[in-house]
């Protein structure tokens, strides 16, 4: 617990000295390859402003987000480092993003049109990473398509209303290297950048590697990484091994202060539906979080959460504001906390435990913290430095950092 964390009812503490400690891992494990800190989603729930800084700290040189907006925030924050925003859709206003400096990207001719418009309003060049699609089936131009994206690209570079800086694509199965569809992307994204190359394009950065392939395949790191969820300290998948196995911390740790203790019958109905009753006399704790904080509704009855000591389920339906956990004859009172998930150094469930337990990826379940729980950093750096502030607006302070 923090000094901030201690007067909330609920909050997410997060450790930024995790992230740097996962991003100097990462970054070692790409070796010449550039890393790019992905931060999209508010950091993956962690938090953007903060979490990029601290990536930045440990030697991420670019950020990856998915919404011009999540770039636009950066930007505002002032942070100055390259900024690719990746899911643009038709109408947007591009000029904004051209003009702040904020790498696009494009995966079909109608987006290089819009791009090209949107320079000439600004008066600059866009830079435009150009996606190939090897075999996701998502965004990225297919095989059949990609010649002509290439020579599109390249007549508005030639008009000087782009800068094409980049080539890039994405895994389906990086988190599972030795199946037969990694090394099969490998070879048609190779393929596809000498298309380009042939079109006239020298891209200087060719990307495909997310966080698995980052930690797990060489071979795909070419000039830069995007490894997004292992920035957080998280496994992307069990396959790939467990976050301490692969020189990562977890950073986030959600906790709550017990709002309500009660001791009742045995026999008593639990929450909505009644879908728990108590076995013997016992007592139930009142955990103010709930589905409208990002616990998931299907964690009743089946997700563990740290309280006096030890790990029990929650008790009944996920309400939307609090849940409850039967603590049985354990000495508890209101105030005490309750950890729902963290590093698991103190006995406390993973997000990952959660994850298996929901039948989810932990993605999912750090993401989904809602903006009404509080983030709280550790470990922050005492001074802005020239990544941007150390912690968006509206956090509930920092440690050791800034006011």
């Amino acid at each position: 617990m923090t000094p901030q964390s201690e007067d909330l009812p609920a909050c997410a503490v997060i450790d930024l000295d995790a992230v740097r400690e996962s991003v100097a891992t990462l970054a070692a494990r790409a070796g010449n390859a550039a890393t790019m800190a992905v931060v999209k989603a508010d950091g993956y729930g962690h938090g953007m402003i903060a979490c990029a800084g601290a990536a930045l700290e440990a030697g991420a040189s670019w950020l990856g987000v998915a919404v011009i907006a999540e770039a636009l925030a950066l930007r505002a924050a002032g942070i100055t480092a390259p900024v690719l925003a990746w899911l643009v859709t038709p109408g947007e206003r591009l000029a904004q993003a051209i003009a702040a400096d904020i790498d696009l990207s494009a995966s079909a001719p109608w987006a290089l049109a819009e791009i090209a418009a949107a320079a000439r309003l600004t008066g600059r060049a866009a830079r435009v990473h150009l996606k190939v699609d090897t075999g996701l089936n998502r965004a990225g131009a297919t095989e059949a398509s990609w010649p002509a994206l290439c020579d599109t690209a390249a007549a508005l570079a030639a008009d000087g209303l782009i800068d094409v800086v980049g080539v890039w694509s994405h895994f389906a199965f990086a988190d599972s290297p030795g199946h037969p569809t990694v090394r099969a992307q490998i070879g048609r994204f190779a393929d596809a950048v000498a298309v380009a190359e042939k079109a006239g394009l020298r891209p200087f950065v060719r990307h495909l590697a997310n966080s698995a392939a980052t930690l797990l395949s060489p071979d795909a790191h070419f000039d830069l990484v995007r490894p997004g969820i292992s920035v957080y300290g998280l496994s992307p998948g069990p396959r790939a091994g467990s976050p301490a196995a692969l020189g990562l911390r977890p950073a986030m740790t959600l906790t709550a202060r017990l709002a309500l203790v009660k001791r009742v019958p045995a026999g008593c109905g639990v929450s909505y539906g009644h879908r728990y009753a108590t076995s013997a006399e016992a007592t139930l704790a009142l955990v103010p979080l709930g589905y409208a904080d990002g616990v998931p509704r299907s964690a009743g009855n089946t997700a563990e959460v740290l309280v006096a000591g030890c790990r029990r389920r929650i008790a009944g339906t996920v309400c939307m504001d609090q849940f409850v956990v039967d603590v049985g004859d354990d000495p508890v009172q209101a105030g005490d906390q309750v950890v729902l998930f963290g590093p698991g150094a103190h006995g406390e469930p993973t997000a990952t435990d959660w994850a298996d337990a929901l039948g989810t990826i932990n993605y999912e379940i750090v993401t989904r913290i809602g903006a009404r729980v509080p983030r709280v950093y550790v470990n922050a750096p005492r001074v802005a430095n020239s990544a941007g502030p150390a912690g968006p607006a509206g956090s509930a302070g920092l440690e050791n950092g800034l006011p």
